[in-house]
C-alpha cells in the first residue's frame, strides 16, 4: 500500500494567531450560509425570481441536491490527491475564489421568471465550490488544535462563525433592507437592495479568508509531483475503503452522522423559506430571524465546548438531536408567528454543537496513523446523501402542495440519526 502523510498527535498546535486565523474562514463563509443559503437570497429567489414559491422551494431544492451529489463524488477524490501533495490551502484558495466569483454573479439575477436559469446555476456553483473548501478546511482542525483542544476549538470555531453570520445579517438589514434609501442608492424596485447580498457576500469572503492564507500553518509539502498524486491517491482511497471496514464503531458513526448532517443541512437550506412562506414573513423578519438563530446557534456551540471535553461528544451530539427534533416538531405544528419566533430560538441553541461534536468525535474514534484518512471518509459521510434531503423535502413539498408536509421529512433524519449514534462507542482520549 502507498504510505500516507501522517498526522502526528505528538505535533505542536498552531500559535493563538495561527488557530485565530483558520476560526476566521468560519466567520468568513457563514455569511454565505447565512445570508445565501438560508434567509435572504433563497427566499427572495421563491418569493420574487420564480413564479411562486412552491415552485421556487421545488427548483431551489433540487438545485442544491445536484450541486451536493456533485460534492459527494469528487470530494473523497480530490481529499485522497491533496493528501498525497500534503498542502491543504491551496485548495481552499481555489475553491473559496469559485465561491467569491459564484455569489457575486447572484447581483444579475433579477426578480422575473427569466432569470431563474442564471440563479439556479450559480448557486449550484456557489454551493459545490462551499462545501468543497470546507472539506479541506476541516482536515486542518487535528494539526491546528492539537489533540487536547479539538473539541474546544471545533466549537469555538463554529460559533465564531455563527458570529460573523450575525454581523453580516446585522449590516445588510441595516443598510439595504429596512432603510427607504439604502447604501448606495440602490433601486428597491428592481429588488437591487435584495440582489446586493451576492456581491457583498463576495467581498465579505475575500476579505476574512484571507488571514488563513497569511497566517494559519499549512502541512509541508511532500513534493510528489501532479501526476502521481493523482494515482497515488485514487490507489490510497481504493485501500482505504477496504481497511475502513475493520473499524466497526467508524463506520457507524459516519452513517449516523450522514443522516443527521444531511438533516441540519436540508434545515438550513429550506429554514428561510419556510417561514417566508407558511408564517408570511417579509425580508426584514427573515434577516431578523436569521441573526436571532444565528445568535443562539453560536452561543450553543460555544458553551457546548466545555460540554464535549466534560460529558464527551458522543453524548454531545445525542442532546442536540433531542433538542433538534423536539423544537423543530413544536415549530412544524404550530401556526402562532410569536410561538415560531420563540421555537426558532432554542432551536439554534442545538444547531451548533451538533456540527462541532461531530467533528471532535472523529477526531476520537480515528487511530493516529490513519486519522487524516478517516477525516475524508468524514467529508464523504457528510456529502454522499447531501442531496436525499433537500429532494426530498421538494418532493414532499410538490407532492403535498404544502411546504409545512413537505418540511416534516427533516425530521426523520434527526430520528434516525439519533438511533445510529446510539451505537457509536464512547470515544474520548
Amino acid at each position: 500500500m502507498t504510505a500516507q502523510p501522517e498526522y502526528s498527535p505528538a505535533g505542536r498546535p498552531a500559535s493563538f494567531l495561527g488557530t485565530l486565523a483558520w476560526a476566521m474562514y468560519d466567520w468568513a463563509n457563514s455569511a454565505y450560509a447565512a445570508v445565501i443559503s438560508t434567509f435572504v437570497f433563497s427566499t427572495y429567489f421563491t418569493k420574487a425570481v420564480a413564479e411562486n414559491p412552491i415552485a421556487g422551494t421545488e427548483m431551489w431544492g433540487y438545485a442544491i441536491s445536484a450541486s451536493s451529489l456533485c460534492v459527494a463524488v469528487s470530494a473523497p477524490i480530490l481529499g485522497a490527491i491533496a493528501d498525497r501533495t500534503g498542502r491543504r490551502k491551496p485548495w481552499i484558495f481555489v475553491f473559496t475564489s469559485g465561491l467569491v466569483f459564484a455569489t457575486a454573479m447572484l447581483w444579475y439575477v433579477e426578480p422575473d421568471p427569466g432569470a431563474v436559469v442564471w440563479a439556479l446555476t450559480f448557486i449550484a456553483i456557489a454551493n459545490f465550490t462551499f462545501e468543497t473548501a470546507v472539506v479541506f478546511y476541516n482536515a486542518m482542525l487535528p494539526d491546528v488544535a492539537g489533540r487536547d483542544r479539538i473539541g474546544r476549538v471545533s466549537g469555538w470555531a463554529w460559533g465564531f462563525g455563527y458570529a460573523g453570520g450575525i454581523v453580516c445579517l446585522v449590516l445588510i438589514l441595516i443598510g439595504f433592507v429596512q432603510p427607504e434609501v439604502p447604501w448606495l442608492g440602490l433601486d428597491k424596485d428592481a429588488a437591487e437592495h435584495v440582489r446586493i447580498t451576492g456581491p457583498f457576500v463576495a467581498v465579505w469572503l475575500a476579505l476574512f479568508a484571507l488571514p488563513l492564507f497569511l497566517f494559519t500553518p499549512d502541512t509541508p509539502a511532500t513534493g510528489i509531483g501532479a501526476v502521481q498524486a493523482v494515482r497515488d491517491g485514487l490507489r490510497t482511497l481504493v485501500a482505504t475503503l477496504r481497511r475502513a471496514r475493520e473499524y466497526k464503531g467508524i463506520i457507524t458513526f459516519l452513517i449516523g452522522y450522514m443522516i443527521y448532517i444531511d438533516g441540519l443541512g436540508t434545515l438550513f437550506i429550506f429554514g428561510g423559506i419556510y417561514a417566508a412562506g407558511t408564517f408570511k414573513m417579509d425580508q426584514a423578519e427573515i434577516i431578523q430571524l436569521g441573526i436571532g438563530m444565528n445568535l443562539t446557534a453560536g452561543l450553543g456551540a460555544f458553551l457546548m465546548a466545555w460540554v464535549d471535553d466534560w460529558i464527551g461528544p458522543k453524548r454531545t451530539i445525542l442532546i442536540s438531536l433531542v433538542g433538534l427534533f423536539s423544537f423543530a416538531l413544536g415549530i412544524i405544528l404550530i401556526d402562532d408567528k410569536a410561538l415560531f419566533w420563540v421555537l426558532a430560538m432554542f432551536l439554534g441553541l442545538f444547531i451548533g454543537p451538533g456540527q462541532a461534536a461531530g467533528r471532535s468525535l472523529m477526531a476520537h474514534l480515528a487511530p493516529d496513523e490513519i486519522r487524516t484518512e478517516m477525516f475524508g471518509f468524514m467529508a464523504l459521510a457528510g456529502k454522499a446523501t447531501a442531496f436525499i434531503g433537500p429532494a426530498a423535502v421538494a418532493w414532499a413539498t410538490a407532492m403535498a402542495d404544502s411546504q409545512r408536509l413537505g418540511m416534516t421529512a427533516i425530521l426523520v433524519f434527526f430520528a434516525v440519526g439519533f438511533l445510529v449514534i446510539l451505537r457509536v462507542p464512547d470515544a474520548r482520549r
